[in-house]
């Protein structure tokens, strides 16, 4: 039985880290047209500007498939997250109740921040704000208080810092997988310890009892 529920808990871990992983890649590939925007004190070139935004808006426009993909995926580790939390331990309810409010805010991350700068940056309209795929008025017609459109430049800019977030998020996800990990490992070798300790013990008092001689059972002349 115990075998049982560490092989599903390490095909539901699987289902987790991959997807994690995955779009940790993503990121990474992300990286090099985000760093001259964000990570670096020189200033920053126009081009780079102009490559992320080819970039991203190439991505917005891939095939339909492509999302599809990106959506199963993101499935797939809510599906590792729902069976590891099936029957909870204390350790699942932990570390996994963590790791999926950590996933959660990621997918938000991603709707609300990656895939509507997406949008605006195909629409190539960065003075309007786009709410639910229709443009509204820009900034000629906001009132003082209101939020404000962002130019081009800080647009990109906050994509870039939207990746680098998610990126963080995701890998405290897989921290706390790896944490997981650990502490069921250290609890199975105490656990081991203690049985081959008990074992031990009564091997001992068996073997004493053995020696022992049993009473009334004194020779007789």
């Amino acid at each position: 039985m115990a075998l049982g529920n560490q092989g599903h808990s390490a095909f539901a871990t699987f289902l987790i880290i991959c997807p994690t992983s995955f779009f940790l890649g993503i990121l990474f590939s992300l990286f090099p047209h985000d760093y001259p925007l964000l990570w670096t004190s020189d200033p920053c070139p126009p081009e780079a500007f102009v490559n992320l935004e080819n970039h991203l808006r190439f991505l917005h426009n891939s095939p339909l498939i492509i999302t599809r993909i990106l959506n199963t995926v993101i499935g797939t580790g809510l599906l590792g997250f729902f069976i590891k939390l099936y029957r909870p331990s204390e350790s699942n309810k932990l570390f996994d109740g963590a790791s999926l409010m950590l996933y959660v805010v990621g997918i938000i991350i991603y709707i609300a921040n990656i895939v509507k700068g997406m949008r605006v940056i195909a629409s190539g309209k960065y003075d309007v704000e786009l709410v639910q795929g229709e443009s509204t008025l820009g900034t000629a017609g906001v009132l003082p208080g209101e939020e404000v459109p962002l130019g081009r430049d800080d647009s990109l800019r906050v994509m870039a810092a939207s990746n680098t977030i998610l990126a963080l998020v995701l890998m405290g996800v897989l921290v706390l997988q790896a944490g997981q990990w650990y502490a069921e490992r250290k609890d199975g070798q105490e656990t081991e310890k203690y049985m081959e300790e008990k074992a031990a013990k009564v091997q001992n008092k068996n073997e004493a009892a053995k020696h022992r001689s049993p009473p009334g059972s004194k020779k007789k002349n």
